[in-house]
């Protein structure tokens, strides 16, 4: 309680504020009675000192002491009974406290020093136990809300009640997740996020900051921990360390929000694990019959009479020195992000983790011309995101029409191949549409085991995976083949030097036996290449 609040009790009446009287409302948590001289080793933060000052009576510099030490320990104020020994109290003492702002106060003769003590803390003890108790009781509220699914929703209504003020959940990267903001604060919270900027919160019980607007809106935010990621609570408007009352409603509220979040995490973990199983099944042709995956498709909310569009991402350069815990844990996190950042999408989206990708899936329910420059956009808005929060850089390489609920892995294998090409060609956080090409179309015809023979016979050569540069040379040969020979161009996409590329294309005519400057012999090579990315990886391993 404020020190203004505890001079209100009997046992204070007739008490004179000499000096400090701008720092009356300090904070009081307790009250101690000097009857020694070395008093100062046992001073404490918020503490009301009162005496009899018989140790001062002839001794001033040691009142003054007194009086700066009590300062900067932050203690609250000095009550001293100066009839009993000092006569009066000095003015320099007066004019110190004054300066320090350190409430100085005259006691009046009755009543003891003892009775003062024990009915200041008898009644600091009542207001304490009275807030426990009704932290006890609010608790206990927001956990009958929650256990009688109202959800996080209805508790944050009942807190902002409380309080008073607007009330909104937040997302470890500050995205809101529930509740209400005025217009002016909500725009102005996504102009920050959108425009690719962060908070730095410091790690303290609660934090309060004023937006940059032109009506300073302030924002409190209270730490809501759970076993994976930092959320967090806030309120539009200040909420200051001395409202005990308001601050204990916002931890038994964070306490309870935690324990919901970490729920809906397990249930979101589950869901998600079933999805991406349907999802790998389906792909990987576990479904007999068209009635077999629209009715598994239905669970999922996917329909047969839809056509959709497939997006496929993969982080540039995914070989990462991480366990496979570790790696599951931030695919699982950024799946999650990336959920939070699709319900803001326009159109609704699927969204599915699969060997190390993340599959998006969208109905197209306007003309794809329509929807391409907005579909786009949300593309480059998730790689920027990724980029900000995770330090990686995202790709993406999507089917150039959309197809029926039956042929989305024929939709999931064209995304698969923009991606490829994509990077096979230089580039880092790119998107990439799949343009369909006569010849894999056709390749598409011809039956797997021929297509693996052709393509063993070409590059026989590098099947010895233990050729020094093996991969280097073979990422060289593709690129060179794609820009149809040039070599400038080459070098160019490579970021190397044109001798650099004459010298790696000498190697591969040494491995594979034959000259690259047979025209014949540089198709049979594109041939190859373009047959590996229609073969499953696995065939080719098995070769």
């Amino acid at each position: 309680m404020k020190m203004n609040e505890l001079l209100k009790l009997p046992v204070f009446d007739g008490t004179i504020i000499v000096a400090g009287a701008t720092g009356l409302n300090r904070e009081v948590h307790t009250v101690n009675m000097m009857d020694a001289p070395d008093i100062i080793p046992y001073l404490r933060k918020n503490e009301l000192l009162i005496t009899t000052a018989f140790h001062f009576k002839d001794d001033l510099p040691a009142l003054l002491e007194l009086i700066g030490e009590m300062s900067r320990q932050d203690c609250t104020g000095l009550g001293i009974k100066s009839k009993r020994y000092l006569g009066n109290i000095p003015e320099s003492a007066i004019q110190l406290a004054n300066e320090l702002h350190l409430p100085l106060m005259e006691l009046p003769v009755d009543p003891s020093l003892g009775d003062i003590v024990n009915k200041s803390l008898s009644h600091i003890l009542d207001v304490q136990t009275t807030e426990l108790h009704n932290a006890i009781q609010t608790h206990r509220q927001f956990t009958q809300q929650i256990m009688s699914g109202q959800g996080i929703p209805k508790l944050l209504d009942q807190l902002s009640s409380l309080l008073r003020l607007p009330v909104l959940l937040l997302g470890p990267y500050l995205q809101p997740i529930y509740g209400r903001f005025s217009a002016t604060t909500a725009a102005h919270i996504e102009a920050l996020l959108s425009g690719g900027g962060r908070f730095h919160v410091a790690p303290s019980v609660f934090s309060a900051f004023s937006l940059l607007s032109e009506k300073h809106e302030t924002l409190t935010l209270f730490p809501v921990y759970t076993h994976r990621q930092l959320h967090f609570l806030c309120i539009e408007g200040l909420v200051t360390p001395s409202e005990r009352s308001n601050i204990l409603t916002v931890e038994q509220a964070t306490n309870v929000i935690a324990f919901e979040l970490m729920k809906d995490n397990a249930l979101k973990q589950n869901r998600r694990r079933i999805q991406n199983e349907f999802f790998a099944n389906f792909i990987g042709g576990a479904f007999s019959s068209s009635e077999e995956i629209t009715s598994r498709g239905r669970e999922f909310g996917l329909s047969s009479d839809q056509r959709y569009l497939c997006a496929v991402g993969k982080f540039d350069g995914t070989d990462r020195t991480t366990s496979f815990m570790q790696y599951k844990a931030e695919q699982d996190r950024i799946a999650e992000h990336l959920e939070g950042e699709l319900t803001h999408f326009r159109y609704p989206l699927h969204l599915f983790t699969h060997d190390r990708a993340y599959v998006l899936l969208m109905p197209l329910v306007e003309e794809w011309k329509t929807v391409k420059p907005t579909f786009v956009a949300l593309l480059e808005r998730l790689q920027g995101k990724i980029a900000i929060h995770y330090g990686s850089e995202l790709s993406f390489g999507f089917s150039s029409y959309a197809q029926p609920l039956a042929q989305i892995p024929v939709s999931y294998k064209e995304a698969n191949e923009a991606l490829y090409f994509g990077g096979i060609a230089g580039k880092t956080r790119f998107i990439e549409m799949y343009q369909p090409k006569e010849v894999p179309e056709i390749l598409r015809m011809i039956p797997h085991e021929h297509l693996h023979k052709f393509y063993a016979d070409t590059m026989q050569g590098f099947e010895d995976e233990t050729i020094k540069d093996h991969h280097m040379l073979l990422h060289t040969l593709s690129v060179y083949l794609e820009t149809h020979c040039h070599l400038a161009e080459t070098a160019k996409r490579l970021y190397i030097h044109r001798n650099t590329v004459i010298y790696r294309l000498e190697k591969c005519e040494e491995i594979i036996g034959r000259s690259l400057k047979d025209p014949e012999e540089t198709l049979r090579l594109r041939m190859a290449f373009r047959i590996k990315a229609l073969l499953p990886t696995e065939g080719i391993a098995e070769r």
